[in-house]
């Protein structure tokens, strides 16, 4: 198994507020992550830093100008910041929903997304969900629009993903399902189950 999976696109780390999530990033990595933008309608906005080539991490947090609403809520009852999901890449958004429809999984999707970025330009994706993603151990699938620059691309560096890993009891069942996806992913057997993120920091080895 990969350290890491192949089309790994991004890492979600969820925080009850942006600044915070930020400033604790930055106290493990030495890495200031800049603010992305705010996603309209969803209740939340982001922060990104550079994981490698065409991977990144979204510190995600509520938009305190937005209503509270589905994810935000979730985000709002987090006590530290913590890696809560995560998501892969593919070139045919269409495509790859249909093969993981054929393969049993029942989704959300696929839905368009966008943000505005500071610089005043729209990045637009499609994505789609698992509706039953096992608490986020399983990943969501997107899409980047051509027309859109990959968010690892301009996204402050410093930091490297070493290992990715998905925590769970049922470590056999979890890949067993990630193989039916398509992902080559090594699960850790845990009591507690959750997300595992190693990154090489300007601090040296941090686990996220």
């Amino acid at each position: 198994m990969d350290m890491v999976p192949v089309n790994l696109d991004h890492i979600l780390l969820g925080a009850s507020d942006l600044d915070a999530g930020i400033a604790w990033v930055e106290q493990h990595t030495g890495v200031r992550a800049a603010f992305g933008g705010v996603h309209p309608g969803r209740g939340t906005r982001n922060a990104l830093l550079a994981l490698g080539p065409q991977r990144y991490l979204e510190i995600i947090a509520p938009d305190p100008k937005q209503p509270v609403q589905g994810l935000a809520l979730q985000l709002q009852s987090m006590n530290e910041p913590r890696v809560f999901n995560w998501a892969v890449h593919t070139g045919d958004i269409a495509s790859a929903a249909k093969e993981v429809t054929a393969a049993g999984f029942a989704i959300n999707g696929p839905n368009d997304g966008s943000r505005a970025r500071p610089d005043g330009r729209t990045l637009r994706w499609k994505s789609f969900s698992l509706k039953d993603d096992r608490s986020g151990l399983l990943p969501f699938f997107i899409e980047w629009s051509r027309d859109s620059m990959h968010p690892s691309e301009d996204a402050p560096k410093g930091c490297t993903l070493k290992q990715f890993v998905p925590r769970s009891s049922s470590t056999q069942e979890l890949e067993k399902l990630s193989q039916s996806l398509g992902l080559n992913v090594s699960v850790e057997r845990a009591g507690d189950p959750g997300l595992s993120a190693i990154v090489l920091s300007l601090k040296g080895q941090v686990e996220l």
